[in-house]
């Protein structure tokens, strides 16, 4: 097949699955079109079967702005035409599943069929302004086929706009060959003295992931058990987590990592990884951090109970509930049998239900289904 992708480049959940699920169809022999506004941050080394097609927006004095979605919509329908792609697959309402619909409309009798996948804020943020809602329902109703990472998502997309439009759940996935357990040692020198545990968090630094939370279960945890905390990612939070971890003088214990794209030997360098989310469609970080072995402790929020099982792959706990995820750390690094358990129990169920193969599998259906039904 000869499919289209279109999603952020930049660090993010959603870019990260669609690039990952575009290698892999390119690794199976479909022919993968990025149609982005810059190289994705994991796409890698060259590899066969796939082409990056940047969109180029040109000023004007009468805008304000460059009309950067317009750009989109017209060079998916370029690329379309030009190398007779059977599908649009846009990750995100807007603006990507928008621009297909206009580039579809574009197009006029051409047959190519366009995709949504949901991941979360494109629902659960962008959706609270009312100026956008039409416009993101409209994306979502006029694409072919939806897909989101999670029922949660699900429920809450029918919620927000009322559609009944059919919406597939098809969950994040992980390449269990490159997250994987493994003896980190040079990587863990680097991040944490002999003897101390090493907890992490990864976000995008933004209010929902309450990285406050984070810092605060680590203070609880250092009580007790010499430790470390890792903080990897960028946001507008960023500031105000500096800031408390100055007041509360863990500016030795505490490190950040910043802005990192490979991140597999961070999360198997890991003893437990922190979630405290108040809004998270999935967990793709969390599902990462499980397929190297890594327990989660986290909140009670969106799909994160869909990837992360009480007791066999982690914990969960309310949102804000900090004396809870710090006992739960605790309890998991004074018990090695528990730990063993759990670590076991995340690596096991990141191979066998989020497997890269499998997923894919599931879009891969869902392309050949639609271009059935446009050849009738």
């Amino acid at each position: 097949m000869r499919i289209g992708i279109s999603c952020y480049a930049t660090v993010g959940g959603s870019g990260a699955v669609a690039t990952e699920l575009g290698k892999a169809l390119a690794t199976r022999g479909h022919e993968v079109h990025f149609i982005v506004s810059d190289v994705p941050f994991r796409l890698g080394e060259f590899r066969n079967n796939l082409y990056i097609h940047e969109v180029e927006t040109v000023s004007y004095p009468v805008l304000r702005t460059p009309p950067y979605d317009f750009s989109l919509a017209a060079k998916m329908a370029d690329v379309v035409a030009e190398y007779h792609l059977d599908i649009l697959h846009a990750h995100y309402a807007l603006p990507f599943a928008v621009c297909a619909f206009l580039a579809k409309e574009m197009l006029g009798e051409n047959k190519v069929r366009t995709v949504t996948t949901l991941h979360g804020t494109d629902v659960t943020v962008l959706a609270q302004d009312r100026s956008l809602k039409n416009v993101m329902r409209l994306g979502i109703e006029r694409s072919d086929a939806v897909t989101a990472v999670s029922h949660s998502l699900i429920e809450e997309t029918r919620s927000l706009f009322g559609t009944e439009k059919e919406i597939e759940c098809i969950y994040n996935f992980v390449d269990p060959d490159i997250f994987r357990p493994q003896s980190e040692r040079q990587t863990r020198a680097c991040l944490a003295r002999p003897g101390e545990r090493v907890l992490m968090h990864v976000s995008n630094f933004r209010k929902i992931k309450r990285v406050p939370d984070v810092i605060l279960v680590f203070q609880k945890v250092l009580q007790q058990v010499d430790s470390r905390l890792i903080l990897v990612g960028e946001g507008p939070e960023l500031t105000a987590a500096r800031d408390l971890v100055r007041q509360l003088g863990l500016q030795e214990k505490v490190n950040f990592l910043g802005k990192q794209d490979e991140v597999a030997s961070l999360f198997a360098a890991a003893d437990v990884f922190l979630l405290p989310s108040e809004k998270e469609s999935f967990g793709l970080v969390a599902l990462e951090s499980m397929a190297c072995g890594v327990p989660v402790v986290g909140s009670i929020a969106g799909g994160i109970p869909e990837v992360v099982k009480p007791n066999e792959t982690g914990f969960l706990f309310p949102i804000g509930d900090v004396d809870g995820m710090a006992n739960a750390v605790l309890r998991l690094f004074s018990d090695e049998n528990l730990y063993h358990r759990l670590s076991v129990g995340a690596r096991k169920t990141a191979e066998t239900q989020f497997n890269v193969a499998e997923q894919v599998a599931h879009y891969e259906r869902i392309y050949q289904r639609l271009i059935e039904d446009a050849s009738r």
